[in-house]
């Protein structure tokens, strides 16, 4: 018949004296620690139970704690340290709040009149009753309370005890349960990016420490500073960081911020006294950035050339950047710039001046975007319309931010105007009167008159020469008063002829 095999006896203690062993070492492990707490600084009976207690601190390694239940023996055994809590057998927070100030501003002390005291106030914020009938004082006064005890403890010490007690309750009950947490607040300024503030909405008792990234503290020029309060305004400096393209930038702000903690690092002894430590700083962190970012400013110029082309003034402006880069959009895109100028026009060419002359009138106007795909660079404008007639025109440029869109106003300085000087060279031209259309004379065409042409034997006087007459004229004029001449002379001959008639 078959039959089963099951672990000898001692082999099963031993697999479960292992696994105790274990769970011993884990619990070891795991455990809060514990050690024995010593007689700390102070004055009475440093026992367990006595007839006039112990009044001062205990020691648990290097921290003084106090303790927190008025009337259980003194923790003389084995103390475990629970670490900073909150939760301490139901004290509010404002009790846990004004014994962690007293036990840590005053409680780390070797002086026993300041730990007797710091032990009596503490003992008073937890159980204020407890503490004035412990040890078999029956009326309603602390003072007399403790000096019931003090005239058998340290009688010489009562006095300045009861006066130092009542200054560590009156000073502990003025501290407030702190706030954790809050705000940071960055503002810009609004006639300049590059300036603004930054304030911490923290517990009026934080202090803490802030940082900044592209920014730094107007009045010490650091990213960092410590110390920072609430309420406070810090002014920053937010100039363009470095190897920027010119697009919008933002400011970030960070900090560390510490309050009194409203807990106590707990010591616990079993069947004994529970006791308080100083507890660190509760500490939190904070941070904010821009709620919009900032632009890029800069300061554009203008260099211009004219000229006049069929009847229009025409000008080349080269639009730059006085120092810096020129702005661009979250896109990418240039920041586009408005720019314009007054057209002037006079009988004669002006003199050069910073400012136009009073009583001179724009008789037309130029206007300029700056192309967002382009930036700076050179740009060809002209009038609109034809000029309205001869005269000396000057183009005056100007760009202005009150002149530029809301959107892109921020990108200039606040009241920033930039002017061409009047009458420079090369915006001055004329434009010269049209002259009357040219028709030209028509030329005559000479007459057909015969002129004798005279014999050759013939000779022409030889006063012709000097008597500034043409010779052909002065030769018909001798042929006809020889013809004349000749007629006459043969009448006369005919006539001698002729016989007379007698009647």
């Amino acid at each position: 018949m078959p039959h089963s095999h099951s672990p000898r006896p001692h082999r099963r203690r031993r697999a479960l004296a292992a696994v105790l062993t274990l769970v011993a070492v884990a619990t070891a492990l795991f455990a809060a620690p514990a050690t024995a707490a010593d007689r700390g600084t102070g004055f009475g009976t440093w026992a367990p139970l006595s007839s006039t207690g112990w009044h001062g601190s205990m020691r648990v390694g290097d921290v003084h704690t106090y303790c927190i239940h008025p009337g259980l023996p003194v923790a003389t055994g084995t103390t475990t340290d629970h670490g900073t809590t909150s939760d301490v057998r139901g004290l509010s927070a404002q009790q846990l709040v004004s014994i962690n100030h007293l036990v840590s501003v005053y409680g780390q002390t070797d002086d026993p009149v300041q730990a007797a005291s710091v032990g009596w106030a503490v003992k008073a914020i937890v159980d204020r009753d407890t503490t004035l009938h412990s040890w078999g004082y029956h009326g309603d006064s602390l003072g007399e309370a403790i000096d019931y005890i003090m005239r058998r403890a340290s009688p010489e010490n009562s006095a300045a005890i009861q006066a130092r007690v009542d200054q560590y309750l009156t000073e502990a009950a003025a501290v407030r349960v702190p706030r954790t947490g809050g705000a940071l607040t960055l503002t810009t300024a609004v006639d300049d990016p590059t300036e603004g503030t930054v304030v911490a909405d923290v517990d009026p008792d934080a202090t803490g420490t802030l940082r900044l990234e592209n920014a730094v503290f107007a009045d010490t020029g650091t990213a960092e500073r410590s110390d920072v309060r609430a309420g406070v305004v810090y002014p920053i400096v937010a100039p363009r960081p470095s190897g920027s393209d010119g697009r919008p930038y933002t400011v970030r702000a960070s900090g560390t911020f510490r309050v009194p903690a409203a807990a106590v690092r707990l010591f616990t002894t079993p069947g004994q006294q529970e006791s308080a430590g100083p507890a660190d700083p509760q500490t939190f962190d904070l941070s904010t950035t821009d709620a919009a970012a900032r632009p890029v400013q800069f300061r554009p110029l203008i260099e211009t050339t004219a000229h006049i082309e069929g009847d229009r003034f025409v000008d080349e402006v080269t639009v730059s950047v006085d120092d810096g880069v020129w702005p661009r959009q979250a896109d990418g895109s240039f920041v586009p710039l408005v720019a314009t100028a007054d057209l002037y026009r006079t009988g004669a060419f002006p003199a050069e001046s910073a400012k136009v002359p009073s009583g001179l009138s724009p008789v037309a106007r130029l206007t300029l975007t700056t192309d967002p795909h382009r930036g700076p660079g050179t740009y060809r404008i002209s009038t609109p319309e034809t000029l309205p007639g001869p005269g000396v025109y000057t183009a005056v440029w100007r760009i202005s931010r009150d002149e530029q869109d809301s959107a892109i106003a921020p990108h200039l300085p606040q009241g920033y105007t930039w002017t061409e000087r009047f009458a420079k060279p090369s915006q001055t031209e004329q434009l010269a009167p049209t002259p009357p259309p040219f028709t030209p004379a028509p030329t005559p065409v000479p007459t057909s008159t015969l002129t004798p042409t005279p014999s050759p034997t013939t000779a022409l006087p030889a006063a012709l020469a000097s008597t500034g007459v043409a010779g052909a004229s002065m030769g018909g004029a001798a042929l006809g008063a020889m013809l004349a001449l000749a007629l006459g002379t043969g009448a006369a001959v005919v006539a001698r002829r002729r016989p007379t008639r007698r009647p």
